[in-house]
């Protein structure tokens, strides 16, 4: 990254406390560092974070590593789909 690109958040993924956590974890194991938005709003009062509380809780990473952990959501997003 040179002096003149700045690092920015993207949201990778809105779900559930517990989806967030899961995705969270796995990003977390490929090396990318990751934060969540509304954790605690979100599993107390979803509705307030989100509308509809769907998605309440959203899983951020840097624009530098949006490749990697895309790869990781997808994935992630696949597998539930098996199920």
């Amino acid at each position: 990254m040179t002096s003149n690109e700045k690092s920015q958040f993207i949201e990778i993924f809105p779900g559930t406390p517990f989806q967030a956590e899961m995705v969270k974890n796995l990003l977390e194991n490929a090396g990318i560092k990751v934060f969540l938005r509304d954790g605690f709003l979100g599993a107390i009062a979803p509705w307030w974070a989100s509308p509809g509380g769907a998605g309440a809780v959203k899983v951020f990473v840097s624009n530098t590593d949006f490749e990697q952990a895309n790869e990781v959501v997808n994935q992630y997003e696949a597998n539930l789909k098996l199920e």
